[in-house]
């Protein structure tokens, strides 16, 4: 199966981090984007940037720090934008709408599709988002967790926000299963009567009712779903042990 593509309209969401503080943060949030096909990250007075320190914790994502929007002002950041959610961890006297990311990702993917940008912002690592920044978003969203420990770092945090928009993207992970086929019953059937032959020759059936065993053989196997190579291997073992039984092989090595 061929390797699904990154749907284009995740080209209409963007991340904002408000005013970070360390370089290697941006890293991070750019590595977690990028895993989840997202590449437009807005930064908005970032206390160092550029930064090697963030190259090398981007790992393979530097190029989504290399067209890193750079910008003075939250309100610039989201000129453009329909859709913006404060990411927020704290009690806020608005009458906002608060969701956590599962309830919200379903609408913001479908403003993406139909073209609107969407914007997820995050704020400052130590103090978050300012009560100023969260009244210029239309939507709060709180990440659940432990309500006595809730320690998210903001990449963290990123990349729960992105894993959970991109799980509703529709792109599955059936292209990293292995092609194989489904046995036939025809094809169990002849493992089955060889089996039963195998069995027979090596002794097996003394004191046993073979009619019986090989019921519950062909129930066991059949209901295996066995993939037709899975028959292959074990067809092959049934020849070898047969060969050792009739002495034309010595069953160890020499």
């Amino acid at each position: 199966m061929n390797k699904p593509q990154v749907p284009d309209f995740l080209k209409n969401i963007r991340i904002v981090l408000a005013r970070p503080n360390h370089p290697g943060n941006i890293g991070s949030a750019a590595r977690a984007m990028k895993t989840m096909g997202l590449t437009r990250l807005y930064l908005v007075e970032p206390k160092v940037f550029p930064s090697d320190e963030a190259n090398a914790l981007a790992s393979g994502a530097v190029d989504v720090l290399e067209s890193a929007t750079v910008v003075a002002s939250l309100s610039e950041a989201l000129s453009d934008v329909t859709v913006a959610c404060a990411l927020t961890s704290r009690r806020r006297e608005l009458t906002t709408p608060l969701s956590t990311p599962r309830e919200t990702t379903p609408e913001l993917v479908a403003r993406a599709r139909d073209g609107e940008q969407v914007a997820l912002v995050f704020g400052n690592e130590t103090f978050g988002l300012s009560i100023e920044e969260v009244e210029q978003c239309n939507r709060l969203v709180t990440i659940p967790g432990n309500p006595d420990y809730f320690s998210l770092n903001l990449a963290m945090a990123v990349q729960v926000m992105t894993y959970e928009l991109f799980s509703h993207t529709g792109v599955d992970v059936e292209y990293l299963r292995p092609e194989s086929e489904t046995a036939s019953l025809g094809e169990v059937e002849g493992f089955c009567q060889h089996l039963d032959q195998t069995m027979d020759a090596i002794g097996y059936y003394r004191r046993r009712n073979s009619e019986r065993l090989m019921r519950r053989m062909r129930a066991l196997f059949n209901r295996s779903g066995m993939l037709r190579d899975e028959v292959d291997i074990l067809r092959g073992l049934m020849k070898q042990i047969q060969r050792v039984a009739d002495g034309h092989e010595h069953g160890g090595e020499s």
